[in-house]
């Protein structure tokens, strides 16, 4: 599907087209996304889910600085339909990397967060029971609040580096870049201290960075300082990323309903995250940058309030599997 709407971006530039590769695109995050978090669990258990998750999102944030680079690049020294040509190749060996994963290594009912007793393994839990869950609803607030300040950061900066002098590619790629090496670097040892510091400190610190940033980038257009914000939104990223994924794995565990609360959240984070894209943009057109990038900071603050008055933390004090 990424390969399918890479090409019709990159052949078929028409409008129609255009929004068929968005929706295949956008497809691909709600199944990808899940899909791993839930064979990382069937393969590891929740005792090294931690460790496993931070190595995830250092793989993956890998990935993507080296194809916004080499899509920047693309993009540079050749043309703009190169850099959709160069996302449609790059899915070549992705899908050879997936074809060495052996299903019969996956344990179905870990992958699914289930009891670990034999004759509770194969149940659910009901789906109203996930809307009684006070604290996945509520870290789910949390998370839809953060989306609806961090979503539309990147996309206006896109905007302000188009119609800055200089290659547009180069700079948006290296904006694009810089977040995904710190969360390379950062993902592991976020795994690792969540474990050994629990998961609400560090939540807190990747919720307190999100205003932080939208208060540089309300205040200056010079790109170091728009390098440092992302620099922020990187070590931000590294830390809710992986949070995530362990804090719906803790609030879910023995019910079996892990994959259908990680769908749940990554479904009302995506509404969030269109919302805040369309709702600031407006802002910028109406009223300026600057006062769309203060409202994502107050949004961004508020998140972090609620998460530091009502988030309790989630870590199990010890593991059941």
């Amino acid at each position: 599907m990424i390969s399918a709407a890479a090409l019709l971006l990159a052949l078929v530039p028409t409008y129609v087209a255009v929004f068929a590769a968005e929706i295949l695109h956008g497809l691909t995050a709600g199944i990808l996304t899940s899909a791993i978090a839930a064979i990382s669990l069937g393969l590891v258990g929740r005792r090294a889910m931690s460790v496993r998750t931070g190595r995830n999102y250092r793989f993956a944030g890998a990935g993507h600085a080296l194809t916004a680079a080499t899509m920047g690049l693309s993009g540079a020294y050749f043309s703009e339909h190169a850099i959709f040509i160069a996302a449609a190749i790059l899915c070549v060996p992705a899908l050879v990397a997936l074809s060495f994963i052996r299903a019969g290594e996956i344990d179905y009912a870990r992958a699914r967060n289930a009891a670990t007793s034999a004759d509770q393994m194969h149940k659910w839990a009901r789906i109203r029971d996930l809307l009684k869950n006070r604290p996945l609803l509520l870290f789910g607030g949390c998370l839809v609040l953060f989306q609806l300040a961090d979503a539309s950061m990147l996309p206006l900066l896109g905007e302000n580096i188009a119609n800055q002098a200089g290659s547009p590619s180069t700079s948006m790629a290296g904006l694009i870049i810089v977040p995904q090496i710190v969360v390379a670097a950062l993902a592991p040892w976020v795994g690792y201290h969540s474990e050994a510091k629990g998961r609400r400190p560090l939540l807190l610190i990747g919720f307190a960075l999100e205003p932080v940033r939208a208060g540089v980038l309300a205040l200056t257009t010079s790109y170091p300082f728009l390098v440092l914000a992302q620099l922020l939104d990187g070590v931000s990223s590294a830390i809710i990323t992986v949070l995530t994924v362990l804090v719906v794995t803790d609030l879910t565990t023995g019910s079996g309903r892990f994959n259908l609360a990680r769908g749940m959240v990554g479904t009302a984070t995506g509404i969030a995250a269109s919302v805040s894209t369309m709702t600031t943009g407006f802002l910028d057109q109406e009223l300026g940058r600057t006062t769309a990038f203060i409202c994502t900071a107050v949004i961004a603050a508020a998140a972090t309030g609620l998460l530091w008055f009502f988030q309790s933390e989630t870590k199990p004090a010890r593991y059941v599997d």
